[in-house]
């Protein structure tokens, strides 16, 4: 039955028709908003990867990190090169290439997508995280893997979630939330990252336009940066976005400015 479930809920969330079926209430899509608000911590905020697609904003909190786990490969490897540099070893996956772009001793691949089973084509974090290893010590996770998140996230336990100290994923498909059974399911997921972790970056993927309802604007596609709530000492609210070492994914296109519901009220 749990396996039936999530396979409808990935389902359901890519399904193009799904929004239309319904409206979010107001007061349900602010309480989602509340716990996604971003923050400033003691943990200044630096770029790694390419100018574009491929680069991501972490927290400069690496120190100590023994790994990273990076689904997700496609034809860029810049970020997980940028660890590498710093001998950070990084595990790669995606069933879609044969190989990284780049060739590091300190890069792992695995042409396996992630999912929520094992077999030939597909393999859990948790199946993925205790077979590279390493088992003890802080990792990180990066991963965008094009709405695949979702069900990966719900299947990974908590055990599990909380050996990364850093996670940058690239949600998909966020204007599902503007749906009731979208915003359950979606929320969800973020309830379950943000017990634990901060949101200490969002960056909106400018691909897409923003979606609108009333006061709210949801871009489809954005990339959030989250630090475990262990390794901050003080955190106040962000109010500034894009951050000086954002770069446009699509060079030709307008930015899209993070909109105003994303951010706590002053």
């Amino acid at each position: 039955m749990i396996g039936l479930l999530k396979d409808y809920v990935k389902a359901r969330l890519l399904d193009n028709d799904f929004m239309i079926s319904g409206t979010s209430k107001e007061e349900e899509l602010r309480e989602f908003f509340r716990d996604l608000f971003p923050v400033v911590t003691d943990k200044k905020l630096i770029r790694l990867g390419g100018l574009a697609d491929g680069g991501y904003l972490v927290p400069d909190d690496l120190d100590g990190c023994v790994g990273c786990f990076s689904p997700g490969v496609y034809n860029v490897s810049d970020f997980e090169l940028g660890l590498a540099e710093r001998g950070i070893p990084c595990f790669l996956a995606d069933f879609s290439v044969d190989a990284p772009a780049i060739h590091n001793d300190l890069l792992d691949f695995e042409k396996k997508f992630l999912g929520n089973e094992n077999n030939a084509k597909f393999m859990t974090l948790e199946n993925w995280m205790s077979r590279k290893g390493p088992h003890i010590g802080d990792l990180i996770l990066q991963m965008d893997i094009e709405g695949g998140e979702y069900e990966v996230l719900i299947e990974t336990s908590w055990e599990y979630l909380k050996r990364f100290r850093i996670i940058i994923i690239e949600f998909h498909s966020l204007d599902r939330i503007l749906n009731p059974i979208g915003l359950k399911l979606i929320g969800a997921v973020f309830k379950k990252i943000t017990k634990h972790f901060d949101v200490v970056h969002i960056h909106p993927n400018n691909y897409f336009k923003p979606i609108e309802y009333r006061n709210f604007k949801v871009p489809p596609t954005m990339e959030f940066s989250f630090l475990r709530k262990d390794r901050a000492s003080r955190r106040t609210p962000a109010r500034r976005f894009p951050h000086d070492l954002d770069r446009r994914n699509v060079a030709n296109r307008d930015d899209v400015v993070l909109p105003k519901c994303w951010f706590a009220p002053e």
